[in-house]
């Protein structure tokens, strides 16, 4: 299985990035969000995933571990192909997407080709219970001296949205404590993402 692929970017078009390593070019199908983030003739690095059907391999890439782990988020649920997943990551963020599924805003995920009502409510129900399996009964100290359940404010929503991106509960809510509860959800999420390493 291949993890990554780091190179000259060679060539480039909409929603396909070529990347050469040791005299092999890569073919790798890739978001809009991707190709802003990498530039045409330089050193590349993109997080993959190969996806084999009877009839095809394909392989994917990502500019960060977040958007990787986003799509591979989207792609276990019932009816979201690779391409859809691709889709959805070309018109939002990573943020993005683990904020609708967190908030139940199935409309933002709909501005995707071929993502309807119907996928969209089914992503966010399919995804959102298992961020919520994973973060209950489980409690971070927001302020000192007081602790609250992660599921409750801005933290509980940002922990949710952080674990649609692919990371545990138990590793962001220190993080997070260190922040003030009642900043907005975004801040929240961009600060806790800068600890953790910027785009990873």
């Amino acid at each position: 299985m291949l993890y990554s692929l780091n190179g000259k970017l060679t060539h480039m078009q909409q929603g396909l990035c070529v990347i050469e390593c040791g005299g092999v070019g890569f073919c790798c199908q890739t978001t809009l969000n991707t190709q802003r983030n990498v530039k045409l003739g330089e050193q590349t690095l993109l997080y993959t995933y190969m996806n084999v059907r009877e009839d095809a391999i394909e392989l994917f890439g990502f500019s960060s571990t977040s958007e990787l782990s986003v799509f591979k988020s989207l792609i276990s649920v019932n009816g979201v192909g690779a391409k859809v997943g691709v889709a959805i990551l070309s018109v939002l963020t990573p943020e993005q997407v683990a904020l609708s599924i967190s908030s139940g805003d199935y409309k933002t995920i709909t501005k995707a080709n071929g993502v309807g009502p119907k996928l969209a409510q089914r992503i966010i129900l399919e995804l959102k219970d298992k961020v919520g399996i994973s973060l209950k009964n489980q409690e971070v100290s927001a302020a000192p001296g007081s602790v609250v359940p992660l599921s409750q404010g801005n933290i509980g929503k940002a922990v949710e949205a952080l674990s649609v991106l692919g990371f545990a509960a138990g590793d962001v809510a220190p993080v997070l404590a260190r922040f003030d509860p009642q900043l907005p959800i975004e801040q929240l999420i961009a600060k806790t993402l800068q600890a953790f390493g910027g785009k990873n």
